[in-house]
């Protein structure tokens, strides 16, 4: 599918504050980026690197006032296939190693104190046990801004009861790596999101291959364009900050070409 992406960043810095923006498509296999322009503030360099195991595109720099930053692109996604209950669930000695750190619990996915309900509430693997897991979700987490905030983990989120796409990620992701399945924090422009925003899925392994899923059931799956991947919120904020700031405008698009 070939959508168009668009995002603009205007944010108020009032004393000079090293940033790392995350808005640039990944380069990533099946994604290709066929056009894209970038426009940033005047007099200020911006140091672009991308990472090698994601694609993942960050650029930096130390920005003061009132900060403009404009991405466009036009991205060919492929074909994205939606997760099978027959995928298969790998054994940990038969996971390439690159996988395993996404098993472990990490700062929002406390997935170890999961294990126990996990356990009890499914007895499913493999892509049947992500399927239940992300209907669990859908029946029993309501979407609801204002109740998170950046500190909440999914552990939070199970009690709570409520989130917003970022909170539904930890959960589910909490949920996969608790039931032996590595799972990680995906942040992505999605086609028909109402409202625009960037958005936070996540992706499971099995079968041999990560698969994207939407715990929010909020956007298409065929239409994400991945912009990066991690651990958790943590590796895929849209902009990092070593000192506060003020956002003065931000809007996302996304449509088919």
């Amino acid at each position: 599918m070939k959508l168009r992406i668009r995002s603009e960043l205007t944010y108020r810095f009032e004393a000079p504050t090293d940033a790392i923006y995350l808005i640039q498509a990944a380069r990533w296999p099946g994604q290709t980026i066929l056009e894209e322009r970038l426009e940033g503030p005047t007099g200020v360099e911006l140091v672009a690197h991308t990472t090698p195991d994601y694609g993942s595109r960050t650029l930096r720099a130390c920005l003061s006032g009132d900060v403009c930053l404009t991405y466009e692109a036009v991205i060919d996604n492929g074909t994205l296939k939606r997760l099978p209950p027959t995928a298969h669930q790998h054994s940990w000695t038969e996971l390439p190693g690159e996988t395993l750190t996404y098993l472990w619990p990490s700062r929002y996915c406390p997935s170890d104190g999961f294990e126990r309900f996990v356990g009890n509430q499914w007895s499913e693997a493999g892509g049947a046990q992500v399927l239940a897991i992300l209907d669990w979700i859908k029946a029993n987490i309501a979407y609801t801004h204002g109740v998170s905030t950046p500190q909440t983990t999914a552990a939070d989120t199970f009690l709570d009861r409520a989130g917003v796409c970022r909170d539904f990620t930890h959960l589910g992701m909490a949920m996969c790596r608790a039931s032996g399945i590595p799972a990680r924090a995906v942040s992505a422009y999605a086609l028909d999101l109402d409202p625009p925003d960037f958005h936070a899925v996540f992706e499971v392994y099995l079968s041999g291959g990560w698969w994207l899923v939407d715990p929010t059931g909020l956007a298409p799956v065929e239409g994400l364009v991945r912009i990066a991947s991690g651990r958790d919120a943590v590796d895929i904020a849209f902009l990092s900050t070593n000192g506060p700031c003020q956002m003065l405008k931000q809007s996302v698009s996304v449509e088919r070409v």
